[in-house]
């Protein structure tokens, strides 16, 4: 009934109010408005992508290590990568493909919290905080009405969130980028929901004014950050429906294709780090059939980082935009009796473009069978810590858990660390 407030509707403020606390008190102001800063388009391989089979191929080694695909050459000469990838491949020079990466972790979960927040995951030790929300917080405007982190696709969650940094840098999950944020949309009319809205807020406010709790005052605050997110024209970004067909087709119309477009939407409305997830279920995790899951993978994964690279090249954004392309780790160099390949952390490849780093090159190498690293070794802290670099991010400052005196580095400093200088 329109005179009533609805169960429905104070759930929906409830539950927009509760998912969104933190971040959504920032107020509109334009992309074109802000001070310029790099953005970061995380595109993650859900599961390990094989090395072997994507970009470090072993033409010349035995039949049950180089496996089913040829190399193809790409606009860089000398530079050969999976005849899967025949779109990126053109697009070599924007790129460096880093081969020699290795991490400590060959579990899902552990490896994929290593290689989001740069720490190991400790049981009942901190939760260190996403290299999302660390751009949230390095990178984000405060008075910008989007999240500055957003997650894009059905993926990892548990290594993605904001850790000790607080809900102000947690992520906007978006599940199914064809529904965009219509969950955001009021579910009556906008009169209606105004005056529902307005309603809460005298019951709230008279909460307040009664007892002063600060959990009062947090929940108010985040109610009406939520109806400012609701009501914020940016939040059009999230909306690939107003792309032509022809642009959405160049995509790929699968989730991962269109949560690159989406992706390249917000960066351009001003949001600063976007992770889009390939790899719903078990993913690249191919420890059976892995030349035809990897080939299906591949040819989606070029589809949408190609036509990616491109627009963010042709719109004037790639040297503003770093984009990564990588999972938590590689796969073995011998298949197995099922046509799989299981966890290898030792050596894999992981991808960068865009971001004013210096593309056409390979930055490392493993041996014949693509076992080991032989040349230029990157571990994760040496990693994150260039990616942080190339993010105009100083590495070295320190934050502080709440209740903590004790300074935790952006980057974990346990060990010297080197930065992939051949990338500037």
């Amino acid at each position: 009934m329109s005179g009533t407030i609805t169960r429905r509707s104070v759930l929906a403020l409830a539950a927009a109010s509760g998912t969104l606390s933190g971040w959504l008190g920032r107020l509109a102001a334009h992309a074109a408005e802000q001070p310029a800063a790099k953005s970061c388009i995380l595109l993650w391989m859900s599961g390990g992508p094989s090395h072997i089979d994507t970009f470090d191929l072993k033409p010349t080694a035995p039949i049950n290590i180089r496996g089913e695909f040829r190399p193809i050459n790409t606009a860089v000469s000398g530079i050969q990568i999976s005849e899967h990838f025949p779109k990126f491949a053109q697009l070599m020079s924007h790129a460096a493909v880093l081969r020699s990466m290795s991490t400590v972790e060959s579990d899902h979960q552990l490896a994929t919290y290593h290689l989001h927040t740069g720490y190991q995951k400790r049981a009942g030790g901190v939760a260190f905080p996403s290299l999302g929300a660390l751009v949230s917080q390095e990178l984000g405007s405060q008075d910008f009405p989007l999240p500055n982190c957003v997650c894009i696709g059905a993926g990892p969650r548990h290594a993605t969130r904001s850790g000790f940094l607080g809900p102000n840098h947690q992520p906007l999950d978006v599940t199914n980028p064809e529904r965009g944020t219509d969950f955001l949309e009021p579910l009556t009319s906008q009169a209606e929901f105004n005056r529902q809205y307005d309603l809460v807020r005298r019951f709230n406010s008279s909460f307040e004014q009664s007892y002063g709790a600060e959990a009062a005052r947090a929940h108010t605050a985040a109610l009406d950050r939520a109806v400012r997110l609701m009501t914020a024209e940016q939040k059009q970004a999230f909306d690939v429906t107003r792309e032509p067909d022809n642009i959405r087709d160049r995509y790929g119309r699968g989730a991962f294709g269109q949560g690159c477009l989406m992706a390249r939407r917000l960066v351009e409305t001003g949001v600063r780090f976007v992770e889009v997830m390939l790899g719903d279920g078990v993913g690249w995790d191919t420890h059976r059939d892995n030349f035809p899951r990897t080939k299906t993978l591949s040819t989606e994964a070029d589809l949408g980082m190609a036509a990616l690279i491109e627009d963010l090249r042709d719109r004037g954004r790639l040297d503003s935009t770093l984009v990564i392309w990588m999972g938590e780790f590689g796969r073995s160099p011998q298949t197995t009796s099922g046509g799989g390949r299981n966890h290898w952390a030792r050596a894999w490849s992981s991808v960068l473009a865009g971001g004013g780093i210096r593309g056409g090159q390979v930055i490392g190498r493993t041996d014949a069978e693509g076992a080991e690293v032989v040349e230029r070794p990157i571990r994760v802290t040496d990693f994150l810590a260039t990616i942080c670099t190339i993010l105009e991010i100083d590495y070295t400052r320190s934050n502080r858990a709440p209740g903590s005196d004790r300074p935790i580095p952006i980057v974990d400093n346990t060990k010297p660390i080197s930065i992939i200088k051949e990338l500037f």
